[in-house]
């Protein structure tokens, strides 16, 4: 079901022994995760993210499942592909892996949940490849570091909206084990460790961008105090140099009585020699002191 109505809900309860209680969270959004175990069935909230074109950013896509022992209803809340695409193979027996499962709701719904995760795994992937981009322009001397910091914000960004989404999955997956197992015998357990599995490698993975990112993060920091730490250093060795100069032109240029070398034949030579060579003298002063 997408986006249901109360009419719809209310048909579907007549089909299956759903709740009251779940049909009513079914009319809105779920702030949060959760696994519900009924008599008939199991609900669960699970939130995956899914990419928003007009955003340009990973929203928080809701799915709620009520899994029966032999059927399954899914509700969800905005476009989700993967779901529409797992739909149309089901009506068409070709979903992989089901064949001759028959009412296998428990087996369908560990269908869904790791090609969920499959999906969240191509997402993260692109993810990946920005920071691998970013990572080959950091040292990039023509590349704009002040632009990396737009873009580095931005995979920071969308990474944290991942793990926001991710993060209850591990305690969900945990309060699910022992229902599923009670629910669909003790079989079943391996199909939960399978997504268990499939959300530990989203996650880790999902850990390493984000350990990646902040590391480029600092060295992009880095680089960015160096250059301008470079910039200072070298406007206040500017400085230090045309102070002295400006102060023997300034001597020279007073208006007092016997300076020496003034008025005398080639003054204005011999102050442009004494100026040159204060000059020379500096610069190679700093160059002894590896300050430039």
């Amino acid at each position: 079901m997408d986006s249901p109505t109360s009419d719809e809900i209310r048909a579907v309860m007549k089909k299956y022994p759903i709740h009251p209680l779940v049909a009513e969270e079914l009319l809105y959004l779920s702030l949060r995760p959760r696994v519900d175990v009924y008599k008939d069935i199991i609900y669960l909230i699970l939130h995956f993210p899914v990419y928003d074109k007009t955003k340009k950013g990973y929203a928080n896509s809701e799915i709620d499942f009520i899994v029966g022992k032999n059927f399954l209803v899914t509700t969800h809340y905005r476009e989700i592909n993967v779901l529409h695409e797992l739909g149309r193979m089901f009506e068409t027996n070709s979903m992989p892996g089901l064949e001759g499962v028959g009412g296998s709701s428990g087996l369908l719904f560990f269908h869904i949940v790791k090609q969920m995760y499959e999906h969240s795994v191509g997402e993260l992937s692109q993810i990946q490849a920005k920071i691998l981009a970013i990572e080959e322009e950091i040292f990039d001397k023509n590349s704009s570091k002040h632009d990396l910091v737009r873009r580095i914000s931005h995979v920071r960004t969308d990474i944290l909206d991942f793990r926001r989404t991710i993060h209850p999955h591990h305690e969900i997956l945990s309060s699910f084990k022992i229902p599923g197992e009670n629910f669909f015998g003790r079989d079943y357990a391996i199909y939960i460790s399978f997504i268990t599995g499939a959300f530990l490698e989203l996650w880790h993975m999902l850990e390493n961008n984000k350990e990646t990112i902040e590391s480029l993060q600092d060295t992009n920091d880095s680089l960015l105090s160096h250059r301008t730490n470079e910039i200072i250093k070298t406007l206040t060795i500017m400085a230090f140099s045309t102070f002295p100069l400006m102060l023997i032109i300034g001597l020279f240029s007073t208006r007092a009585m016997n300076i020496p070398i003034v008025g005398a034949r080639g003054d204005f030579w011999i102050i442009l020699a004494i100026v040159v060579v204060a000059a020379v003298s500096l610069y190679t002063l700093f160059k002894k002191k590896r300050w430039i």
